[in-house]
């Protein structure tokens, strides 16, 4: 048995030191999964788009004169536009899920599981053989990656509600232009769609367009009960973290620090807040330099520089030149040498570098920083030891993890 264990933890470490190698040679951080599933997610909206345009256009079998278009296009009726409601909100959600938007991925979530709906309650064809299991595997997949897409910034919650207004007024417009004959007066052109539009979702309702058949009504409750949802939306993803975000500084607004005989430290990782924490527990001051504002992170209460820490302005900010030293612990380790080079323009401040890949150890050591910590490099002899049944040496491990073999 502890031979079988032995196998299993040998097994275990070379499936994670290969998925940590393909991890770093893809750069799998920086586009997966939120590129693939955004990419599927805008192929579904244009493929939801396509059945009820190619029906209204009737351009399968025969060219059509003007008339005969718009008459096609009116009989699509009702019957297309939930289809293609749904396809222009995936299309355009495709966007915020690139952008790794918490928001995009719960409204995604929700308008596939009502795309899975519409196609189970419509006649199969040779396209709907294939589209449904694909709605249901790409629903699962966002399910399952539910982790990554944890932005919430405003720029984020502004596009996409520029973004859900944009597609809700096109909707209104091409839905009452082509329904224009069941209305009173009727709809001829797209400037009176735009107006009528615009009066509706405003909840004017001045009463110089009446609905007169029971499709034009239908397309007014529609239209009137996304407009509800897209306001509330807005108000959501907008105003109330924007009024949040203000009554916060108003109530906890915080003195600025004295940057001087403090620590700066850069980066978001673990080993960056963990080392935060043992410092302040000895009674420190630090200061964070990270690349963009924290939001919903424990940064978002500290002393915080926004910036480039290999940009010598930055550290300059963040009281460079008064601290007892710079710690580079990016996830990065070429960032990790750029910091060490710019605070070494600053003086004889100490400098310090966290090295996450073996392979960059020797490379690290050139730009000469007052120390070199490689805990993967400690972390791998220490595994290596458990396994081998080998003694461990205290030194020799001091020694792995300041990066002096």
């Amino acid at each position: 048995m502890p031979r079988r264990l032995r196998h299993l933890r040998r097994f275990l470490s070379r499936w994670q030191a290969s998925a940590g190698y393909l991890n770093r040679t893809l750069a799998l951080e920086t586009w997966f999964p939120h590129l693939p599933l955004g990419l599927a997610v805008g192929l579904l909206g244009v493929v939801h788009l396509l059945p009820p345009l190619i029906r209204a256009l009737g351009l399968r079998f025969y060219s059509q004169t003007l008339t005969t278009l718009t008459l096609n296009l009116v009989n699509v009726g009702l019957a297309g536009l939930p289809q293609i409601g749904v396809g222009l909100f995936l299309v355009s959600m495709s966007v915020g899920l690139l952008l790794r938007s918490r928001l995009a991925w719960v409204t995604t979530v929700l308008a596939l599981g009502a795309g899975i709906v519409l196609l189970l309650l419509q006649p199969g064809d040779h396209l709907h053989d294939w589209l449904l299991p694909y709605s249901v595997v790409l629903l699962i997949g966002l399910l399952l990656s539910f982790r990554h897409f944890d932005r919430s910034s405003l720029a984020t919650a502004t596009l996409f509600a520029f973004t859900c207004l944009t597609v809700l007024v096109g909707y209104g417009v091409v839905g009452s232009y082509l329904l224009g004959d069941l209305f009173q007066p009727p709809i001829r052109t797209l400037e009176q769609a735009l107006y009528f539009t615009i009066e509706t979702l405003s909840t004017v309702g001045y009463g110089d367009i009446v609905a007169q058949a029971p499709q034009a009504r239908l397309f007014l409750v529609s239209l009137i009960s996304a407009g509800m949802v897209a306001v509330a939306s807005i108000f959501g993803a907008i105003l109330v973290p924007l009024i949040s975000r203000q009554m916060e500084a108003l109530f906890h607004r915080r003195k600025p620090m004295n940057r001087k005989d403090h620590y700066i430290i850069v980066g978001a990782s673990a080993l960056a807040y963990n080392t935060f924490q043992e410092l302040c527990r000895r009674g420190e001051k630090i200061t964070f330099i990270l690349r963009r504002e924290p939001e919903g992170t424990p940064y978002s209460d500290l002393d915080v520089v926004v910036g480039d820490a290999s940009d010598i302005e930055v550290l300059k900010q963040a009281g460079g030149e008064q601290a007892k030293a710079i710690l580079a612990l990016t996830d990065d380790d070429s960032e990790n040498a750029f910091i060490v080079l710019a605070a070494k323009e600053l003086g004889k401040v100490r400098t310090i570098a966290a090295v996450n890949d073996a392979r960059n150890l020797k490379r690290l050591r050139r730009v000469k920083p007052n120390l070199v910590i490689a805990p993967p490099v400690l972390g791998g002899e220490l595994l290596a030891m458990a396994l081998s049944g080998e003694t461990i040496d205290s030194k020799r491990l001091m020694q792995l993890l300041m990066g002096s073999i």
